[in-house]
């Protein structure tokens, strides 16, 4: 009988602190998920990352049935129906940050933005956190959303190919887990037959967007990431490096986000990318050059350059392209994919000048 008092005292101890420091616990343990995957993903083979986010599904899903169990006898059950809503942070965050990682690292912001705010903005605001994740409509929406998003990660590392029918295959799957998911816990718990409709909607609407922004290029295309790129003076191959002339520019010059190359008028132009693949995948990467009308005030295409690449070097797989009689003004080049998908740009202006600036060798 003592025991069972002190249990008891135990149990409402820990629900009064849970409940006075809700507000701070919530979101900071999603920070602290976010946190500890990002550190976990940049130092661990993917294969192993993969298995971590297995296991996270399955916490995410077990914590969501808890949030639902109403009759909680027994200690350990009733203790992890108070620490379920953590338990959900926890795992929820550090899903979203690998979505957000993988998704980062294989795209250019300034075109993969779309995706990437709304996954930031799932991951930072505190308040939608603390609030609507015990709605079932809110939690059951972001656990599909987070399974579609690492099924297509999934997906495209398995099977080392970057073509648009995995990640519609991807999509699939996961539509079909979660609704099979779906209606073994609408068998179980009233709330969740109740909100089973509005549930399956925004479920397919998600499926639908996703899709939709993936065939608009604005889903980056995982698992290729741009390790670098630049514009230079000269790229040549010997001996199995790359040797590079690029201008002495100063420390403030490197960090600007449009930098300028200095040319004779006979010049040619070269940009160098370094893009990393895993291993056994081939394909072909595109360069595509624009130049910016000030008159038009648009981006013209003037070429599209392409090179294959094979997956498997950890620097990732160099390549250049090189264009003559460039115009003066403001140049851009997209590193894409052959279907359009861009993994990073390089901004730049070009000037003649009469005599070129001081140039430095570099070796990648």
């Amino acid at each position: 009988m003592k025991e069972q008092v002190k249990r008891l005292v135990r149990y409402e101890k820990l629900k009064l602190f849970f409940e006075k420091y809700e507000r701070v616990l919530l979101p900071g343990t999603l920070l602290f998920g976010v946190a500890v995957d990002f550190v976990t993903f940049k130092s661990i083979q993917i294969q192993t990352a993969f298995l971590i986010l297995a296991v996270h599904i399955v916490i995410v899903g077990s914590a969501i049935v808890l949030l639902y169990i109403v009759n909680r006898k027994g200690k350990i059950i009733s203790y992890l129906c108070l620490l379920a809503p953590l338990i959900l942070q926890f795992s929820l965050g550090a899903l979203l940050s690998a979505s957000f990682i993988f998704y980062w690292f294989s795209g250019s912001f300034s075109v993969s933005w779309p995706l990437l705010i709304l996954i930031a903005f799932l991951m930072l605001s505190n308040e939608v956190f603390r609030t609507a994740y015990v709605r079932p409509l809110i939690h059951m929406s972001v656990y599909y959303f987070v399974l579609f998003s690492v099924f297509s990660v999934i997906f495209s590392y398995l099977f080392n190919s970057i073509d648009p029918l995995f990640f519609v295959a991807s999509g699939v799957l996961s539509l079909g887990f979660f609704l099979l998911y779906l209606s073994v816990l609408a068998k179980f718990f009233e709330k969740i037959r109740l909100t089973g409709k509005r549930v399956i909607v925004c479920t397919l609407s998600i499926f639908v967007i996703m899709n939709a922004l993936y065939f608009l290029n604005l889903i980056p295309p995982i698992p290729l990431s741009l390790r670098e790129a630049g514009v230079y003076h000269s790229v040549m191959r010997s001996d199995g490096q790359y040797q590079i002339l690029d201008e002495n520019r100063s420390l403030i010059e490197r960090i600007l986000p449009v930098q300028t190359i200095h040319i004779q008028k006979s010049d040619r132009v070269f940009v160098f990318s370094s893009i990393f693949a895993p291993t056994e995948l081939n394909t072909i990467v595109v360069h595509n050059w624009q130049i910016y009308d000030e008159e038009k005030h648009a981006w013209i295409q003037k070429d599209r350059l392409s090179f294959s690449i094979t997956g498997g070097r950890e620097e990732g797989y160099r390549g250049y392209s090189m264009k003559t009689a460039i115009t003066p003004g403001l140049w851009r080049v997209d590193v894409e994919t052959k279907r359009g998908q861009v993994l990073g740009r390089v901004r730049f202006r070009v000037e003649t000048v009469a005599e070129l600036p001081q140039l430095i060798k570099l070796i990648r």
